[in-house]
């Protein structure tokens, strides 16, 4: 960084620590509050529906952000603005904790997910200034364990607090470790600042971006709940946010100094390595969503235990993420991402013959090979993505590769769990269709359960629920078929970019 030697010995694993937090925090901070949106809402006497606002808002602004990195990190240093991000995420934390009301919190989320923007890819770039460059496959492997453990504990903590504690620890679990991190990274890094220049903002093209992504969100939020076309609002968002779209990439194209440099996607390389970065990450994190949603609403199962059932995975990612990263400059990355693919759709396809007897360990499993192919995705796709990308465009290139990663993520969310009612809804009308009051397999039910005590109402009500047990089993299986041939067809993406050169370049800090 600047001609600053690697820092050795315990200030290296220090520093690492501290940044490797960072990421963490963003990151949790994405999942944490998923399978607490029933309790927060109960809390602050608000529907169920309405407190998704809580995940969605924080994504949406995050994504907006996370463009603006590299005119940051050049106008201010690398180092000062991954430190006041650090700092006012933490202060943000602190507000969304102490909360009053639905509003309030939207609110705190919005400031915390614009303020945490840099924190990804300022992270990522001084990760890789501050090791040597024979060990930059090893600090992106401390990254990449960070990036994708995070969405795993995320549930797990957020369930665990919100079945013991009151939710609000879910943000302030923050303030310390924000702390530290913000501490740790200002003594040991300020004096190895990158140099910073006067550089010109594109206030429209942000204006644009924050409008026509805010409008496909809200669009997707809401739709499911207002008949969506139906709607004069959606179609109103709709058309705002396809018009917003294009006013944007035509700014964005023809502006000397762009918010987001979409010139970068004249290369192969980057163009296509994004694209399945962000199908298979958005792919991935519906999943995360959708699986302890199905766990807790479904099958029984406490918003902790929800969360166990993924932990074995992030548990196989670090274990082996430090070896892929060994071995990542000496084999090529299609092939590395090729068998993340494989794996991720392994898992998926694993997860469809799920049943509703299914026990813990069955239910784990698919989990487990999920790991392999996180141990081996974010480490792949950057090397694929930023290998022919010039040294002083990796800042723009990794600002572009996050928002659209997280965005699309954002929209990953809204879009499963509309999908995944509308196939209950079908799946339920088709068995509805069979098992009749006048049919055979109905009868013997009302009978066979009548045995037990109970009434033919309370034998009926009984069958309903079964039926609405296995409508969402179906849905959900349906969604991870889809999921686990969209992980196929990346696969085919990934071979038709060039062959990188090795390992990925330095980043911005460099």
């Amino acid at each position: 960084m600047n001609g600053h030697t690697p820092l050795k010995g315990g200030a290296l694993a220090l520093a690492s620590v501290a940044l490797a937090l960072g990421t963490f925090m963003q990151v949790l901070d994405t999942t944490i509050a998923n399978v607490s949106l029933p309790t927060i809402a109960g809390n602050l006497g608000v529907s169920a529906d309405s407190g998704t606002w809580i995940v969605t808002s924080f994504a949406v602004a995050n994504g907006v952000a996370v463009p603006l990195t590299g005119w940051l990190m050049g106008r201010f240093g690398v180092v000062k603005t991954f430190i006041w991000s650090v700092a006012l995420f933490t202060l943000a934390s602190f507000l969304c904790g102490i909360a009053w009301s639905l509003e309030s919190l939207i609110m705190f989320r919005i400031l915390q997910g614009a303020v945490s923007g840099p924190m990804i890819p300022g992270s990522q770039a001084l990760l890789m200034a501050i090791f040597p460059a024979s060990k930059r496959a090893t600090a992106l492997a401390v990254w990449s364990v960070t990036t994708l453990v995070a969405p795993v504990a995320g549930p797990i903590l957020g369930g665990y607090i919100s079945d013991n504690y009151h939710w609000s620890w879910i943000f302030l679990i923050n303030v310390p470790i924000g702390l530290f991190c913000a501490l740790v990274c200002w003594r040991m890094l300020a004096s190895r600042e990158t140099p910073t220049r006067k550089l010109p903002i594109d206030r429209i093209g942000v204006a644009m971006l924050i409008v026509w992504v805010g409008a496909l969100q809200v669009m997707l939020d809401l739709g499911k709940n207002s008949d969506w076309f139906n709607s004069s609002t959606i179609v109103i968002a709709a058309i705002i946010a396809v018009i917003g779209f294009f006013a944007w990439l035509i700014w964005e194209l023809t502006d000397a100094h762009p918010a987001v440099d979409l010139k970068l996607f004249k290369d192969r390389n980057f163009a296509l390595g994004t694209i399945a970065a962000c199908l298979g990450y958005a792919v991935f994190f519906a999943n995360v969503l959708i699986l302890p949603l199905w766990l807790q609403t479904q099958m029984g199962y406490t918003a902790t235990w929800a969360g166990f059932v993924a932990a074995p995975s992030g548990l196989v990612a670090i274990v082996l993420t430090p070896i892929v990263a060994r071995i990542s400059g000496k084999i090529d990355a299609r092939l590395l991402a090729s068998i993340s693919f494989v794996a991720f759709a392994i898992s998926y396809f694993m997860r469809a013959n799920y049943t509703t007897q299914a026990d813990f360990w069955s239910l784990t499993v698919p989990l487990l090979v999920n790991g392999v192919a996180m141990s081996c995705f974010f480490v792949t796709m950057l090397t694929i993505q930023l290998d022919r990308i010039p040294p002083e465009k990796v800042p723009s290139a990794t600002g572009i590769s996050n928002f659209a990663r997280i965005t699309c993520a954002s929209f990953a969310a809204s879009i499963v769990t509309t999908t995944w009612d509308r196939r209950e809804a079908l799946h339920q009308s088709r068995l509805a269709e069979v098992v009749t009051e006048t049919s055979p397999a109905y009868r013997a039910a009302v009978e066979g359960v009548g045995h037990l005590g109970m009434t033919d109402l309370q034998a009926a009500a009984g069958i309903t629920r079964q039926m609405v047990q296995q409508a969402y089993l179906l849905s959900s299986a349906d969604l991870f078929w889809i999921s686990g041939w969209i992980s196929v067809a990346m696969i085919a993406l990934v071979w038709l970019t060039k062959r990188p050169a090795g390992a990925p370049p330095a980043a911005a800090a460099d």
